[in-house]
């Protein structure tokens, strides 16, 4: 071989800029003159000899041989391997290594050019590979490092080649393996090259290359049968070479195919495998060779292939499509409008035909009529110097009163006089000011708790529960509140008698109706109010204003009914009322009487017009008693200038007369007429110093009649306790309620009824004229009769109980009888099924969580719709994630003016003693929060998780399913813990909108969790959208593998780095599973708490 004329004259030419190069270079340089001048290759005239001691150093010693240089002939590359023109060095093929790739190597495939050279007569090769210079994979993890990606590398052992296959064959045709000994195994390594399209082939004797050969312009293909796979390998061109001394190739004397081989060997040639693993090499002048040599047509061989490949690059290998979820999706959304359409029918039905009150007879056991008087004992009620100061202003002033069973008290006054302030306090409700005083039950005081269980209180203002019957109304009352013992149907007749008393049998199945709806009157609502007390029949009822709102015919029946039940039952009422009629007036059989928080009259209706004559001012006649008291209280301007004790008007002839045929002092004798012989409401002296105009209609003989028919009904038998005889004296009254009284000389206290300091103030506040009123009652007998029974009441209980004395009193040691309402359990179904009912009467609220979850699921199904599981699909699982959480976190919003609207109704329900908290909270979250906040995830669930294509598996479903309902139960119960604590609906909307959006913002998805500052980091475990959001993902996305395509290849990237890259745990599933437990069983907590101790009536 000559040198070109460019390299020569560039290697001769060089002189000191030959040094300057490389060290490569320079060597190369340096050799290639070597060579030449050993190899006395002649140069063209004219060039620069080759002793240029510049250039070549001609001294090398003679046992040193040349270097080696494939650029030389004299340096071949061995397996035909390429010269590598720079450095001249052989580019050796897999496996083998050495100056001309003649050496094999061990070790491991992975390993590049850092693989051992063989220096025994075997390879040691790595756990994972194998064959006779460790080029054959046997397992997929050791190709991982093979493959761009680092990961999911796959030995590929079909026997296609996909980039570089390698294939270590055994021989076996039997003469050969008979003729080389069983010493002596042959065997072939074949690797072949797709893109090259080359094919090297090496013949082994006892794992030492015999020869080589090079296929080129190949082709590769596999042909899947029925039953058998077929990889067939045909090449057009092959040439082979020996490898001097060794087996077949003259070793010791043997067979030498050299010549053969360089000669003959051309063309075309076929390397066909089974699936089974059994190969045929074909060619043309080898067939022939052994067909003459040995008598097989071919060289059989027994193969084992390997190639380190991503999985996704196995041939015939195509990714597994995505489950087809059609008809999932289709039954998912069928089932859902089933379920949404069988919903509406049952809430159409069950209003339709559930407001229907038991109508028909009901047929009560002898016993069951009376259940209400069985155990009952009379209360009277008493209470003495009642003071309340609020803010250090003194609201009532020294008030006292008793009223026993079977009467009727009123407690009146103007506007700001302090009737209701009164009431409150004589009917223990919480009121914010200071209370002093005494109230005492038969004589002696008792517990609150005891005390609430046997009044009624009837509120001002009508609080009603608008979707339910009139009918409903008062069977949930009377079924939360009369005895435990009294049966169902005992309790219904006597809801429909309490409705027949009041006048409302037939409106029991309208419903009550909220404002700005077409429902029943207000006069309707306020006697569905009362009956809601009336049903139970308490020992003493207190009413504020019960006629307000009224026409003048029902105020009448509703206080009748008050009258009537009084009687009948044994009950004491106690009522306070603005203006009645005189009719109305004429029922009551107390009165208080209040101006400016003072107490103007605390006694017997019928002795009021008795008294006032005493102080001068005498009820004009015609006039209505109760304006005429009202007048008398407020007009202070003109009546205060002849109001003095010293101009008190003259009495006329009419007085004189009277004075002399009653005297001075009240006679108790008289039915139905005080003691000047007038008619209660009315009188017939003449006005005092200032007038007004008489009553248009005069009525007073209608109600002399009236009032002497009640006044017989209440002297039969059994027509009410014999108290309230009007004849009978303080002292017969007191011995009726079980009072001793102690000697005469002790029950004179005439110091109570001086001067205090309190009256200064009083008449600097209000007038002389008001101020003599309020010193007339404190002069008077009546006050020292109400307070000296109070007193002895008291001092009889603390003695001894003689024969004369009730023992019904004193049963089992209580001053009152407290029968057993219903149980815990019994009030939970009872509010459960009232609960129901409101929902599905008032269904819009349900209903449109519900349509917006099937809605927005459809939605999301169709913009998320089987998302793909690469990054665009995990950034889309990300966005449906967090949207569904904002979502479901938002609309718990709702609960806020649900609650706000029952609030009122709770406060005063409880205050009744309807129900304790605990079983209201109950009801309220399994029957009202919990279809609100674990069916419209179901649902919008069950629609995404097909239509978008979720993880498979019924465990991960359920997973999914759990998050949902337990964050939005979380969200539910923050909102419901706002709403109670925060009374304002706004306030509440406000503070919980700042709460979802400050658990969004780490929630992981706005703001990264590892960019967040250390100190603020902790911040995260009170966000309920972080755990959420984190279980969804972890559930979705950890063992999932997403794919990324870089490199040309797919390449599978797992779920949990994507996850950790984000910073969420893909081991924290449970973990924040819990999170959300503990977070919303501890908002739920607050929420009860707060519920229990701080909303409650306060006035």
């Amino acid at each position: 071989m000559k040198l070109s004329w460019g390299l020569s004259v560039t290697l001769v030419a060089t002189t000191h800029s030959v040094w300057a190069l490389s060290d490569n270079t320079a060597n190369t340089a340096s050799l290639l003159a070597l060579d030449l001048a050993t190899n006395n290759i002649m140069l063209p005239t004219g060039t620069m000899s080759l002793a240029n001691p510049l250039l070549v150093d001609t001294h090398r010693p003679e046992n040193c041989p040349p270097c080696f240089n494939c650029l030389l002939d004299a340096f071949p590359c061995s397996h035909f391997a390429p010269c590598n023109l720079y450095d001249g060095r052989c580019s050796c093929p897999p496996g083998f290594a050495g100056d001309n790739c003649s050496v094999p190597v061990c070790g491991a495939l992975s390993d590049g050019k850092d693989r051992p050279q063989r220096d025994s007569e075997t390879c040691k090769c790595k756990d994972g590979w194998s064959g006779i210079n460790c080029n054959v994979c046997e397992s997929d993890h050791v190709c991982d490092s093979l493959v761009p990606s680092g990961k999911n590398g796959t030995c590929y052992q079909g026997g296609l080649t996909v980039f570089e296959n390698f294939q270590q064959c055994d021989v076996t045709n039997r003469k050969i393996l008979d003729t080389l000994g069983p010493d002596q195994p042959p065997a072939i390594t074949f690797s072949c090259n797709q893109q090259n399209k080359t094919c090297d082939f090496q013949f082994w004797v006892a794992e030492e290359e015999s020869f080589y050969c090079h296929l080129d312009e190949c082709t590769f293909d596999q042909n899947v049968k029925h039953d058998d796979i077929e990889t067939t390998y045909k090449c057009k061109n092959i040439k082979c070479s020996c490898i001097p001394d060794r087996m077949l190739c003259g070793k010791d004397g043997s067979v030498n195919i050299d010549d053969f081989l360089e000669e003959e060997i051309a063309g075309p040639a076929d390397f066909v495998c089974t699936d089974d693993k059994k190969c045929v090499f074909q060619e043309p002048a080898m067939n022939e060779l052994i067909m003459t040599m040995f008598g097989d047509p071919a060289i059989y061989l027994n193969c084992r292939s390997g190639e380190c490949v991503h999985y996704t690059q196995v041939p015939g290998f195509v990714r597994p499509p995505r489950p087809d979820y059609t008809l999932a999706i289709i039954l998912s959304v069928v089932g859902v409008f089933v379920f949404l359409f069988g919903l509406a029918f049952a809430v159409w039905y069950l209003a339709k035909h559930s407001g229907s009150s038991g109508d028909g007879f009901i047929a009560l056991p002898d016993d069951e009529a009376a259940k209400l008087m069985a155990e009952h004992i009379p209360a009277t009620l008493m209470f003495k110097d009642m003071r309340y100061v609020v803010g250090g202003k003194e609201v009532l002033r020294d008030v006292s009163g008793l009223v026993r069973p079977g009467q009727v008290m009123a407690i009146m006054g103007a506007s700001g006089a302090g009737k209701t302030s009164l009431l409150d306090i004589l009917a223990r409700r919480h009121k914010s000011g200071a209370v002093h005083g005494n109230i005492y039950i038969n004589g002696r005081t008792i517990s609150h708790s005891e005390y609430k269980r046997v009044v009624g209180y009837v509120d001002q203002e009508d609080t009603l529960m608008p979707t339910l019957t009139v009918y409903e109304t008062i069977l949930y009352s009377a079924l939360l509140r009369l005895p435990r013992d009294m049966s169902y149907d005992a309790k219904r007749f006597r809801v429909m008698e309490t409705m027949s008393e009041l006048g409302i049998l037939g409106i029991k199945d309208m419903k009550i109706g909220a404002s700005g709806q077409r429902s029943i009157s207000g006069g309707e609502k306020r006697r569905v109010s009362i009956a809601c007390e009336l049903v139970t029949s308490p020992s003493i009822l207190f009413l504020d204003e019960p006629t307000s709102g009224l026409d003048s015919y029902n105020a009448y029946n509703v206080v009748e009914c008050l009258v009537t039940l009084a009687r009948n039952y044994n009950r004491t009422v106690v009522c306070t009322i603005h203006q009645p009629r005189s009719n109305i007036f004429a029922l009551f059989d107390q009165l208080v009487l209040m101006a400016k928080g003072n107490l103007v009259y605390s006694g017997e209706t019928r002795n009021l017009n008795t008294h006032l004559k005493r102080l001068g001012h005498p009820c004009p006649e015609g006039f209505n008693m109760a304006d005429y008291m009202l007048d008398l209280t407020m007009y202070t301007g003109k009546a205060t200038k002849s109001s003095s004790r010293s101009t008190l008007p003259t009495r006329n002839i009419q007085d004189e007369q009277e004075e002399e045929l009653y005297g001075t002092e009240p006679s108790s004798s008289s039915l139905g007429h005080d003691s000047n012989g007038d008619i209660p409401g009315f009188s017939t002296t003449t006005s005092p110093t200032f007038t007004r105009a008489p009553s248009i209609i005069d009525d007073s003989l209608q109600w002399e009649s009236e009032l002497a028919s009640r006044e017989q009904d209440r002297l039969k038998p059994n027509g009410g306790l014999n108290n309230n005889t009007g004849a009978r004296s303080g002292l017969a009254r007191d011995t009726a309620i079980g009072i001793d009284h102690p000697s005469s000389s002790g029950a004179s206290n005439s110091s109570t009824h001086g001067e205090s300091p309190l009256n200064e103030s009083v008449s600097d506040n209000n007038g002389a004229h008001l101020q003599s009123l309020v010193d007339g009652f404190k002069q008077s007998h009546i006050l020292l009769e109400v307070e000296q029974a109070i007193d002895f009441a008291v001092q009889g209980n603390q003695g001894a109980v003689d024969s004369s004395t009730p023992r019904s009193i004193y049963s089992n040691g209580k001053a009152v009888s407290t029968y057993r309402r219903a149980t815990r359990w019994s009030q939970f179904k009872i509010l459960a099924d009232r609960t129901l009912k409101n929902i599905y009467r008032d269904p819009m609220l349900m209903l449109s969580h519900f349509v917006m979850a099937i809605f927005l699921g459809l939605l999301c199904g169709a913009l998320f719709y089987k998302v793909t599981n690469d990054i665009p699909g995990f950034q889309n699982r990300m966005g449906v994630f967090f949207f569904m959480c904002a979502l479901f976190g938002f609309s718990c919003l709702s609960i806020l003016p649900s609650f706000a609207q029952e609030r009122i109704l709770f406060v005063r329900e409880r205050a009744n003693g309807y129900y304790s908290p605990l079983t209201y909270f109950s009801t309220k979250v399994l029957f009202d929060i919990v279809p609100l906040r674990v069916i419209p995830p179901m649902l919008m669930g069950l629609i995404i998780y097909n239509m978008v294509g979720l993880v498979e598996g019924w465990t991960e479903f359920g997973k999914f399913f759990l998050v949902l309902v337990l964050f939005n139960l979380t969200a539910a119960g923050v909102c419901l813990m706002i709403g109670i604590i925060c009374e304002e609906v706004g306030v509440a909307n406000l503070m919980s909108s700042l709460v979802m959006l400050f658990s969004m913002l780490f929630g992981g998805l706005l703001l990264n969790k590892e960019s967040i500052p250390d100190n603020l980091s902790w911040l995260q475990k009170l966000s309920f959208f972080n755990y959420a959001f984190e279980a969804l993902l972890v559930n979705e996305i950890t063992f999932l593998q997403l794919i990324q395509k870089e490199y040309g290849l797919e390449i599978d990237v797992p779920g949990a780095v994507i996850l950790s890259t984000f910073g969420f745990n893909s081991g924290a599933y449970w973990k924040d599973v819990q999170s959300l437990g503990i977070m919303g069983g501890s908002f739920f907590l607050v929420a009860f708490i707060w519920l229990q101790f701080r909303v409650n009536e306060r006035r």
